[in-house]
């Protein structure tokens, strides 16, 4: 309690909101604070008497990593001792997965077929999760570094840009002072879908060979294969897998 701990939240929209919204307690006096982005931060820090900033992101797929990334930053300036990356994301109401489903983006079979020829879209999941940063080895994940970065223009809004992802994992790389070559895994996105995968793929492969021959493998991995897309949470998902293979290798 009222230690100087950061608290960044992953969210995207609430469907909870909008149930709320539609129900009798949507003229509740907690109506407003219980369906809010920004509480969903500030009641953590609330409930655990922290102190940190406090913050909460919406970039759609990419809100836990985005999270994660300013939970980092924050660490390194000393803005924060420590902080807690969660994300969340619930599925309470039809609408947006059958409009997903129109618009070709979810898998007929029901299942995110990862860099897979079966790829036909992503199956949606749920997921919640959270994990403590530390700028010291130690009990917390220690991170090396990160990046954010966007696609920018591309084929269409939703569409993955080759060359944007390229230079994306070169500035992680480099924030983290680590060489492509170094790297023995790599936990993708990997949703499942005919164009984003090979997309993903061969820029992944371009940054890490840069024209060269790696002298040993690289895993690729993605946990949508077994649980599923969990869209904002996703990222937290991926980075929780990679903890506990890290734990597991370690033991």
């Amino acid at each position: 309690s009222e230690s100087l701990t950061g608290v960044f939240v992953g969210f995207s929209g609430s469907e909870f909101g909008q149930l709320l919204a539609a129900s009798p307690a949507g003229s509740s006096v907690y109506a407003a604070t219980g369906s809010s982005s920004s509480i969903a931060s500030g009641r953590l820090s609330y409930v655990l008497g922290l102190h940190g900033p406090c913050v909460s992101y919406d970039t759609a797929c990419s809100s836990a990593l985005a999270a994660c990334h300013a939970g980092l930053r924050a660490l390194q300036r000393d803005e924060c001792t420590a902080g807690l990356v969660v994300a969340v994301t619930l599925m309470l109401a039809p609408g947006i997965g059958m409009s997903f489903a129109v618009a070709g983006m979810t898998s007929a079979r029901g299942r995110s077929h990862a860099f897979d020829a079966r790829a036909d879209g992503y199956a949606r999941g749920e997921a919640c999760g959270g994990v403590a940063i530390s700028g010291l080895e130690g009990g917390a994940l220690y991170l090396l570094g990160s990046a954010v970065r966007q696609d920018g223009r591309s084929a269409s809004l939703t569409a993955p840009n080759g060359q944007a992802q390229k230079a994306l994992l070169g500035a992680a790389w480099d924030d983290a002072a680590t060489a492509a070559d170094e790297l023995v895994m790599n936990e993708a996105h990997g949703t499942g879908t005919a164009l984003g995968d090979p997309i993903e793929a061969g820029s992944l492969a371009a940054a890490v060979h840069g024209g060269s021959v790696r002298s040993a493998s690289l895993s690729v991995g993605a946990a949508k294969a077994s649980v599923g897309h969990s869209e904002a949470a996703s990222g937290q998902v991926g980075l929780l897998k990679v903890q506990r293979l890290l734990e597991d290798s370690s033991v």
